[in-house]
C-alpha cells in the first residue's frame, strides 16, 4: 500500500501509508459523543470485584486423577489457586489456562478470564477467552470478550462476527449497539451491511429471540447508506414484533432526521425519551428535532429542565453545547457553557468550544486565549490546528507561525506533532518551499526524530524523489529497525515500482513489518502486491482479500481486482470494481487500472 500520512483529519496528497506519529481527534460528532453518554455498553455476565471462591468443582468432569491430575497438574492448579488469593492475576491466569489446555475443562479456561480480567492482562483475557469458547461453543461471555477486543483493534468485521454468534446461540448481541459505534466511526459500513443481510437471509434467522436487535442495527447502516426506504421497511418489520422498544424509537428518531421529517422525530424521540428516562441519547435527539424545527426557545426550555433532572451533568451540557453550536446558533451553546467559568477545574472541551463561539463572532485575539487555554490532551492538538487555521483565515499567517513556535516552546511533550501541524498547513498554502525549509531545519535540530523522518519521506515520495525518500526511511530504520510504517512504505514502493532485482528486498521489508503488525491492512495488501509482483497471484488472493475486508478502499479494491482478473476470475474483479464506484465519484487509482486492464471496464 502506497505511502499515507493522516494529520488532524488531513491526508498529505498523494499519499497513503499512515503516519506513525499520532492521531489528533477532532471535535466528537454529537452522535459519537451521544454514544459515550448513553454508555452503548453490552451485558456481560464477567463481575467486577476480588477473584472469588469456586462455586462449583472445577475438576468435576476432568479425567480421574489415575488418568490426568498428575503431580504437575495438581501443582499447577494450587499454584494458580494460592496466586489468585494473594492477588497476583496474572500468575493465576497463566495458571488455570495452562490448566485449560491440559484439561479439557471450560470452568478452568474460565477461570483463566476472570483472573486476567481482574488483573487487565489484556493479552492472557483474549487467549483464555479464545480457549473458553473452543471448550464451551454455547457460553456468551467469551464471545462478547472477544468481540470487544476485535472492536478495540479495528477489526468491525471479526467484532460482528463474534456478536451474531452469540445471536445464533440464543443471546443478545448487542447488534444495534454496535451498529451505532459502527457508524460514528465512520466503519466499513457496506461489508458490515453484507454481514447483516446475509445473516437476515439465512433459515429461521427470524425465529432467534433478538431478531429485532439485528433488523434494527440493518436499517442504522441502510439509513446510513441512504437507503432509507429500505431501512423503514426494517422498522416496520421491528414495530410489529416490539413496539415498546427504546431502540426502536431511537432509529426511528435517527431516520427521521436523517430524511429531514423533523417532527416525526420529534415525536419518536420524546416517545423513546418516556420509555428509557434517563437515555441522553434521547434528550440529544429531541434537542436536535426542535433546532431543526427553529423551535430554539423551546428547545432551550426543554434541555434546561432535562438538564436540571439530570442533577446538571456536565457531559450532557457539554453535549448539547456542541451541537447547538454545529447546528448554527452559538448563543444557547454559549449560555450552556457560562456555567463552566469561574470554575477550578474547567473541562477542556468547555475552553473548545467557547474558542469556536469567539471566533464565529469574529473575535479572533479572545477566540485565541480560550483556544491556548486547552491543556494537554485529547483536544490539546485540535485546539491548536484550529487556532492557527482561524489566523491564516484573518491573513495573519506570520502571526499563526509565530504561535505554533511559542507552543512548541511550551510543551515540549507536542513538538513533533506541532511541526508536523505547521508543515501541512504551509503545504496547504502553497508554501511548499517554506514547509521543506522548516521540516529540514526541524530534522537538523533532531536527527533521530523518526516521525519527522517518516513525514519527509513522504513529502519525497509525493514529488517522484524516490531516492531522498529511500534515503529517510533508512534513517528511521537505523534508529527504530522495528518501525512497521517505514518498513511497510519502503517495501510497498520497491514492490510497487518493480525495479529489477529488488523485489526480494521488498518482500523481506514487508514481511518484517507483518511481523510488527500482523492486523495492519495497510502491510496485508503491500504482502499481497508484492506476492502479485513476484508472479505468485494465488499466494497473493488471500492477502488482499483479507485487506480489503478491513480496509475496501479504492487502492485494496484496485489490487484484489487486478489479482483476480490474473487468475482468470475477471467476472468477479469487475463486479468488485462496479460496487466500489457506486460508492463514489472520485476512484483515480481505480482509473488507472481500467487504462491499463480496458476489459475489466464494468
Amino acid at each position: 500500500m502506497r505511502p499515507r500520512s493522516t494529520f488532524l483529519g488531513f491526508i498529505f496528497p498523494g499519499s497513503r501509508f499512515q503516519s506513525p506519529a499520532f492521531r489528533c481527534s477532532t471535535l466528537l460528532p454529537v452522535v459519537a459523543t451521544a454514544l459515550l453518554l448513553g454508555g452503548c455498553q453490552t451485558s456481560s455476565s464477567v463481575q467486577d470485584g476480588p477473584l472469588g471462591p469456586w462455586t462449583d468443582d472445577p475438576m468435576r468432569n476432568a479425567p480421574p486423577i489415575t488418568r490426568g491430575l498428575d503431580a504437575a497438574g495438581l501443582t499447577m492448579l494450587l499454584g494458580a489457586e494460592l496466586a489468585g488469593q494473594r492477588g497476583d492475576y496474572r500468575y493465576a491466569s497463566q495458571g488455570y489456562l495452562e490448566a485449560a489446555q491440559r484439561y479439557s475443562e471450560p470452568a478452568l479456561a474460565e477461570r483463566a478470564t476472570f483472573a486476567a480480567r481482574f488483573g487487565n492482562e489484556a493479552s492472557l483475557i483474549e487467549a483464555s477467552a479464545l480457549r473458553w469458547r473452543e471448550l464451551d461453543p454455547q457460553a456468551e461471555t467469551p464471545n462478547r470478550l472477544l468481540a470487544a477486543f476485535s472492536l478495540q483493534r479495528g477489526d468491525w468485521l471479526d467484532s460482528l462476527d463474534q456478536r451474531l454468534a452469540i445471536v445464533e446461540a440464543g443471546g443478545h448481541g448487542d447488534i444495534a449497539a454496535f451498529a451505532e459505534i459502527a457508524v460514528a466511526e465512520e466503519a466499513p459500513l457496506t461489508l458490515i451491511l453484507q454481514q447483516l443481510r446475509e445473516h437476515l437471509a439465512a433459515p429461521n434467522a427470524d425465529q432467534l429471540t433478538h431478531h429485532s436487535d439485528v433488523l434494527l442495527a440493518t436499517a442504522l447502516i441502510e439509513a446510513a447508506l441512504g437507503d432509507t426506504t429500505l431501512a423503514q421497511q426494517r422498522l416496520d418489520q421491528v414495530a410489529a414484533l416490539e413496539p415498546d422498544s427504546a431502540s426502536l424509537w431511537l432509529v426511528k428518531a435517527r431516520l427521521a432526521l436523517e430524511t429531514e421529517d423533523y417532527s416525526v422525530a420529534r415525536q419518536a424521540a420524546q416517545q423513546g425519551l418516556d420509555l428509557s428516562p434517563e437515555d441522553v441519547r434521547f434528550i440529544l435527539l429531541l434537542a436536535q428535532a426542535e433546532i431543526r424545527l427553529n423551535n430554539i426557545s423551546a428547545a432551550e426550555a426543554q434541555t434546561n429542565a432535562l438538564l436540571e433532572s439530570h442533577g446538571g451533568n456536565e457531559d450532557l451540557r457539554l453535549a448539547l453545547a456542541q451541537l447547538y453550536l454545529e447546528e448554527g446558533h452559538p448563543a444557547p451553546s454559549q449560555r450552556l457553557l457560562q456555567s463552566f467559568i469561574g470554575q477550578d477545574n474547567v473541562p477542556d472541551l468547555a475552553y473548545y468550544l467557547l474558542g469556536a463561539i469567539t471566533q464565529s463572532q469574529g473575535d479572533i485575539d479572545d477566540a485565541l486565549l480560550y483556544y491556548r487555554q486547552v491543556r494537554e490532551g485529547e483536544e490539546f492538538l485540535p485546539a491548536r490546528a484550529t487556532a492557527a487555521q482561524m489566523l491564516i483565515e484573518a491573513d495573519r499567517q506570520l502571526d499563526a507561525r509565530a504561535f505554533l513556535r511559542i507552543e512548541r516552546m511550551r510543551f515540549d511533550n507536542y513538538f513533533t506533532e506541532l511541526v508536523m501541524l505547521e508543515v501541512q498547513l504551509l503545504d496547504e498554502m502553497g508554501q511548499q518551499e517554506d514547509a521543506s525549509a522548516l521540516l529540514d531545519r526541524e530534522i537538523t535540530r533532531t536527527p533521530d526524530d523518526t516521525s519527522l523522518l517518516y513525514m519527509r519521506a513522504m513529502r519525497h515520495w509525493g514529488q517522484g524523489d524516490i531516492a531522498a525518500m529511500e534515503q529517510d526511511l533508512r534513517q528511521v530504520l537505523a534508529t527504530d529497525p522495528d518501525n512497521a510504517e517505514a518498513l511497510n512504505a519502503l517495501g510497498y514502493t520497491l514492490a510497487d515500482l518493480n525495479l529489477p532485482g529488488r523485489l526480494d528486498e521488498a518482500y523481506a521489508l514487508i514481511e518484517r513489518a507483518y511481523e510488527q503488525a500482523p492486523d495492519n491492512p495497510a502491510v496485508l495488501d503491500s504482502m499481497g502486491w508484492v506476492y502479485f509482483r513476484l508472479g505468485k497471484p494465488e499466494e497473493a488472493l488471500p492477502w488482499l482479500e483479507s485487506a480489503y475486508a478491513q480496509l475496501p478502499d479504492q487502492e485494496v479494491a484496485a489490487h484484489l481486482a487486478e489479482v483476480l482478473h490474473a487468475l482468470g476470475r475477471s467476472d468477479e474483479a469487475r463486479q468488485l470494481l462496479q460496487r466500489f464506484m457506486q460508492r463514489t465519484n472520485q476512484h483515480p487509482q481505480i482509473d488507472e487500472l481500467l487504462e491499463r486492464l480496458p476489459e475489466l471496464s464494468p
